[in-house]
């Protein structure tokens, strides 16, 4: 394998299935179809997302071609995907414009002139019965229950539903309706591109090659990179929360988001390893400088330029932000400030509220309240709030 593929199959991937059939696909000179679904059960991308997005990318840049899959069928029947429970079932119409939110951010990544849309509607829409029960004939239900998800649930007497046992077979049928040479997905996503690839076989077509990617740890250092977890960077997020967000990273975590959602050069990557494991780099000098290019990245660099300034005006010499959201205060007094907080939403729910309350994580005007319990409080027009340490509104009587 030449030294450009060796690169573009090496950093940034957790396995490929089979290298050898990859090489020889490579070398055939052949555009390739390289197949992503995607799940529109909720619209935003995140830099988990963006692993595999930068991927495909590279692919595109050697010639190749992109079928991205709206997965509007299967979004109405749900996914455990790693979950301990099901995803909510969803209307087309939730379908259709979670989807147009994602292809929007999907192709601040990805090349939209080397991509090809797809609907699973396209083929799922005229599936009859007949044609399930022969697609279910090819697989046996120990082979289904071998996803270390299902084999979990199953011992521990957790329900499955027959519509998730069907997941995997639909998401294979996939490959067999656009003819995928290579399917990319996450390493959570290995048993079902196998799958892919398995009924390609079993259907007389060339099985697919598999890139898996690693999966991004999120912000609390610890599980993957999640919305429902709330330890993510959406890409479409403000420059200033791209930029605060990544500086609340963990500092064993700066390598791996440099090498895996950057263009630093590999030997750049090498210099900062070293850097940080001697301490003669600074974590807080390198996640700024990995802040700065994830902003530079979806906002472009005098953004990123702002965002830095922004940074160390308020969170170096504590300075109040030049902008803050506006949020309301109620025509009451005093204020249920676990209210007003789930309302402007700034916290998740009233309950994750006073959560961040009773651990002082609430400040009004540089002052941070320690009530032990869920305070109410008399506010004044024009305070500054602050949740945490990157969270910011700016309190309005007249709103």
């Amino acid at each position: 394998m030449t030294g450009e593929f060796a690169h573009v199959l090496d950093r940034g991937v957790a396995d490929v299935i089979s290298r050898e059939g990859m090489a020889s696909l490579l070398a055939s000179g052949r555009p390739l179809r390289l197949k992503l679904g995607f799940d529109p059960s909720f619209p935003d991308i995140h830099l988990g997302h963006v692993v595999a997005l930068r991927k495909l990318k590279q692919f595109q840049a050697l010639g190749h071609r992109v079928v991205l899959i709206v997965g509007d069928w299967t979004a109405q029947i749900g996914d455990p995907s790693g979950r301990s429970a099901t995803r909510p079932m969803l209307s087309p119409e939730q379908v259709r414009a979670n989807a147009a939110t994602y292809m929007d951010q999907f192709f601040r990544v990805v090349d939209r002139d080397r991509t090809e849309v797809r609907w699973q509607s396209e083929w799922y829409g005229s599936f009859g019965l007949a044609d399930l029960l022969r697609l279910t004939s090819r697989f046996t239900v120990a082979q289904m229950l071998a996803r270390e998800e299902f084999a979990r649930r199953h011992a521990e007497g957790n329900p499955i539903a027959l519509t998730e046992l069907l997941y995997p077979l639909l998401q294979a049928y996939d490959s067999v309706a656009i003819e995928a040479d290579v399917e990319f997905g996450g390493t959570d996503q290995r048993f079902n591109c196998l799958v892919g690839r398995e009924l390609q076989s079993a259907l007389g077509m060339a099985p697919q090659q598999i890139v898996l990617v690693p999966l991004l740890v999120g912000t609390d250092g610890v599980q993957k990179m999640s919305k429902s977890l709330g330890n993510y960077i959406a890409i479409a997020s403000p420059p200033g929360e791209i930029y605060g967000r990544t500086m609340s990273l963990a500092d064993p975590l700066i390598p791996a988001y440099f090498e895996l959602v950057t263009d630093l050069p590999d030997l750049e990557l090498e210099v900062i390893r070293r850097g940080l494991a001697d301490a003669s780099l600074h974590a807080m000098e390198a996640k700024k400088r990995l802040a700065a290019l994830l902003v530079e990245q979806f906002h472009g660099s005098a953004a990123a330029r702002g965002a830095s300034e922004e940074f160390e005006r308020v969170f170096q010499r504590r300075e109040a932000p030049r902008e803050a959201p506006v949020l309301a205060i109620p025509n009451q007094d005093p204020v249920d400030l676990s209210d007003l907080l789930a309302k402007g939403a700034l916290a998740p729910s009233k309950a994750a509220a006073k959560r961040l309350i009773a651990q002082g994580a609430l400040e009004i005007d540089g002052v941070r309240l320690s009530h032990p319990s869920v305070p109410r409080a008399s506010l004044r027009d024009g305070a500054l709030l602050r949740i945490g340490k990157h969270r910011f509104a700016r309190l309005s009587a007249s709103s």
